[in-house]
This record gives C-alpha cells, structure tokens and sequence, in this order.
C-alpha cells in the first residue's frame, strides 16, 4: 500500500519516501455547516483533512495518462453536536472529458465508516443506502449520486482512501438547498449510530447493509486498492471513463 501515515496533530499526512502529495487541504466546521442537521454544533475544528492526487513517484505518468488520481482524507475523532463526524453531502462535478459526473471507489484504512449515498439531490431522492465498511472494505459510489463518508467510531479517527477522475469537483447546491441528504447520522451518547430523516425529502428504507466485492469490476478482495491499479493499471478506467461501465451502472446496488 501507499507509504503515507495519517497525522492528528496537527491534522495530515506525512509522506514517505518515493511519493509524491500535495500540501493537505484542512476543512472547517464552518466550511460544513450548511449541510449539518445542527449548523450551529460544536465539534472539532478542522474537521477533517484532505490530500487529492497522492502515489508514488514511479506511477504519476500512468496516473495521469488515465485522468485518474487517488486521494486521501483523515477524519478528526470526536463528534459534531448529535452527529458523528463527517463529509459535506454533494454530487460529483461533470467532467469535461468524459461528459459523465463520475463515480469513486472508496477503500478504508483505518476507523469504521458509513458511505450514505441515495440516487439523486433532488427533492425525490431515490433508493438511498447506508453502508457501513471496516478497514480493508472498498465502496463504490456510481455516478451521479449524492453521497457523504461518515465516522462510525467518535472515539478513533477515520482514514480512507480512494480513486476518482483527475477533473474531479463536487457539487453541494442541491443538498444546501435542502439542508443535507435525505438522513442525518446521529450518535447516542454511548456511541451507537443511526439515522433520523431530512424532513425536505420523501424517505424510502434505509437498512444498513455491508459492502460487496464487485466482480463485476474485477476487484480483488483483500488486495489495496493502489495495489491493483500498479499491477494492472488499465482495470480502473471506468472511473474516469464510466461510459465503459454503462451497463453496469444501470440497477445499480452498493
């Protein structure tokens, strides 16, 4: 796996030898109360940290011939008011070369996590689910949904990392205008996770459920993620490329 150690204080990374990485971006509290349940909460701040475009130095060309890049963020530990610790809800950005808002695979590395995804931002949101993934398990969000990366643990910092489009962008209009996605996660005060609906929205069933393996992308269980696009670079196009999954996307489950 990458050479990359997550750091809490202050909030990062440090890179180890042969890799490259950007200086990590920090994300605020106040950069993501628009989409909390509580905006005007107490929580850790920053909340968490963000490096897009990481690897190692021998694969950057590959990288960048594909249009992809992986990224990795770090949660603090603690919670926001009610709610656990968490990403901003939004859409990925419409990528100009491939015309599709393009999906992501994400792959956890440390802490336990709960990616919330439903269909659409829309007033009708769709199918909606809630899956929960330990260290090792990949997620896959396809294009167009909403989605939101949540920490299920406020007592352990979460780490994931994940592979997306190069022009990757994301949209929060829609679910601001509706402040948040169809759930909001809640803790109890031991620490025990559910969901209360967003009143904006309808609100299908939302059991939670674990992760699968997708054969059908040809993922190889238990094998890292970066691990598998050094080995076989060509087998990740369809994130940057998801027209080569179209069919795959039609019926989609995570």
């Amino acid at each position: 796996m990458l050479p990359i150690t997550p750091t809490s204080s202050p909030l990062g990374f440090r890179y180890g030898p042969g890799m490259f990485g950007p200086t990590p971006e920090l994300r605020s509290l106040d950069a993501i109360r628009p989409s909390l349940r509580d905006p005007h909460c107490k929580g850790p701040d920053p909340v968490y940290a963000i490096a897009m475009d990481v690897g190692m130095d021998v694969h950057r060309e590959a990288l960048l011939w594909r249009m992809l890049l992986f990224g990795v963020v770090t949660y603090a530990a603690g919670r926001l008011g009610e709610e656990p610790v968490r990403s901003q809800g939004h859409v990925h950005r419409v990528s100009r070369h491939s015309g599709w808002s393009p999906p992501e695979i994400y792959e956890i590395w440390a802490g336990r996590a709960v990616i919330f995804m439903q269909h659409r931002a829309a007033n009708d949101p769709g199918p909606c689910f809630a899956v929960h993934a330990a260290p090792g398990q990949v997620v896959i969000v396809p294009p167009g949904w909403a989605h939101a990366t949540i920490s299920a643990d406020p007592t352990t910092p979460l780490t994931f990392g994940a592979c997306c489009d190069r022009e990757y962008g994301f949209e929060y209009a829609e679910v601001r205008a509706r402040g948040g996605l169809a759930y909001f996660p809640q803790l109890s005060l031991a620490g025990d996770l559910s969901f209360s609906p967003n009143p904006p929205y309808p609100h299908p069933p939302l059991p939670p459920q674990p992760p699968r393996t997708y054969p059908e992308f040809d993922l190889t269980p238990g094998v890292p993620i970066y691990d598998q696009f050094a080995a076989s670079p060509d087998k990740f196009q369809f994130v940057s490329k998801p027209h080569l999954a179209r069919e795959l996307w039609n019926d989609f489950v995570p």
